[in-house]
């Protein structure tokens, strides 16, 4: 009897563990709950969003897909960067919401959902899918007020949208200079003035024209994503004078150092646009000959 009791008691308290646990877990704002079950104020395939359109204080955006390229089409006209219109479709198909707080129309400017809350529109072709007011944060600073454009039902989603929406035309831009596959680069041409010289790999033994040097990766990786941070849209009167030209393949990078203002004017040959260079950036790529010698292999 001892030892029945032994067993039953311990197995009776697991069981009311049990049972106290799954209510617990039932209980409001406290259980476990899916991506599945996931309440969202607006639905739409991404993959299908061919345009959108973003209107705040900071102006009118219209970003399109132009032969498989997400492109700015207004204001200006540049290509989009692609990680930026991935994040903003991806952030305006999951918009979580908890609660209802509103439904008086009256009551949104106190929300900034009204007509001057940021505006986004989603296309698929022609046909509007979305549109949402993005609103102020919560005191929490980690929720948004958000309503669905034609519904005056005010929600409060989960997580913050300014940065992902709230951006000028130029903030849209794709900022690359050149980008490739380390193994594209494979031969590096530079030319200071007359100063020509060329940086390779075969077999994975780096040289400098004909003398071996080790493997080069700050400078690779530096060219490999080579971004720019300003754009100069403005016509340049006066092109200061040639610093160095890099080639790889059939692409060049074109600098020029800018006295005046202590930066770089660099320009590839994939484009018209010209770009603005701190000293520090360019460094990283205008390497001399003693330069790589002095990365002498192990």
């Amino acid at each position: 009897m001892t030892m029945k009791r032994s067993t039953i008691l311990p197995a009776a308290i697991l069981i009311i563990l049990v049972i106290a646990a799954y209510f617990v877990l039932q209980r409001p704002g406290e259980q476990s709950r899916s991506d599945a079950e996931a309440n969202y104020l607006v639905e739409y395939d991404s993959a299908a969003i061919s345009r959108f359109e973003v209107t705040s204080s900071k102006g009118h955006v219209v970003l399109e897909k132009t032969g498989g390229t997400w492109m700015i089409t207004d204001p200006i006209r540049y290509p989009a960067a692609a990680f930026m219109v991935t994040r903003a479709i991806e952030s305006g198909r999951t918009i979580e919401i908890k609660s209802v707080v509103s439904t008086n129309p009256e009551k949104q400017n106190l929300f900034q959902v009204d007509s001057t809350g940021l505006l986004v529109r989603f296309y698929e072709g022609p046909v509007e899918k979305a549109a949402i007011r993005f609103g102020k944060t919560t005191t929490s600073f980690t929720e948004t007020y958000v309503r669905a454009e034609g519904s005056d039902e005010v929600h409060i989603a989960v997580g913050t949208f300014g940065t992902v929406f709230d951006r000028k035309a130029p903030d849209w831009r794709d900022k690359t200079i050149f980008r490739s596959p380390r193994e594209n680069l494979a031969e590096v041409r530079f030319a200071y003035g007359d100063t020509t010289f060329s940086v390779t790999e075969h077999d994975t033994v780096w040289m400098v024209d004909q003398e071996m040097i080790g493997e080069p990766t700050s400078f690779i990786a530096s060219l490999s994503a080579f971004d720019t941070q300003g754009f100069v849209d403005t016509t340049i009167t006066h092109l200061p004078p040639l610093t160095a030209v890099i080639t790889v393949g059939d692409r060049t990078i074109r600098f020029h150092f800018d006295d005046p203002t202590d930066t770089y004017l660099v320009q590839s040959s994939a484009s018209e646009q010209w770009f603005s260079i701190p000293i520090s950036k360019a460094k990283q790529l205008l390497l001399r000959k003693a330069d790589f010698l002095a990365m002498k292999r192990k």
